[in-house]
C-alpha cells in the first residue's frame, strides 16, 4: 500500500476509519446515479415528447416493429394506425418506436434525394 491509501483508510493512532465506509456509499451512490438512473429518465422523457409531438400522416414504427401511417390522435391517449389499406389499429402512443420511427424518416429522406 502507498502512502496516501494509508492516510485515507487509517484514522488516529492506526486504526480504521468507518468514515471513509459512509465516504466510499455515498460516491458509488453518484456514480450509479450520473451513469445509469439519469440517463434512462433523460431518454424516457425524450421517448415521450416525441410520441407526443408525431403527427397525424406520418410514417411510424411501433416497438413491435409494425411499419403504418398515423391517421388520428384518439382523445383517450391512444392512436389509429392504418398498416395496410382498410386496415387500422388502435394502439397506445407509447408504442411508437423513436428510434425505429427516426431511423425510417432518414432512410426516406436519403432515398427521396438519390
Amino acid at each position: 500500500m502507498n502512502t496516501i491509501d494509508l492516510l485515507l483508510m487509517m484514522g488516529e493512532g492506526g486504526k480504521p476509519n468507518p468514515m471513509m465506509n459512509v465516504v466510499f456509499m455515498l460516491g458509488m451512490i453518484g456514480v450509479m446515479y450520473f451513469f445509469m438512473i439519469r440517463p434512462q429518465m433523460k431518454k424516457a422523457k425524450e421517448q415521450k415528447e416525441f410520441s407526443n409531438t408525431t403527427n397525424v400522416g406520418e410514417t411510424i414504427v411501433t416497438i413491435a416493429g409494425i411499419h403504418g401511417k398515423l391517421i388520428k390522435n384518439n382523445e383517450d391517449g391512444t392512436i389509429s394506425v392504418e398498416i395496410d389499406r382498410n386496415t387500422i389499429v388502435k394502439m397506445e402512443k407509447s408504442s411508437i418506436s423513436m428510434e425505429m420511427t427516426m431511423a425510417l424518416r432518414k432512410k426516406l429522406n436519403t432515398e427521396t434525394k438519390a
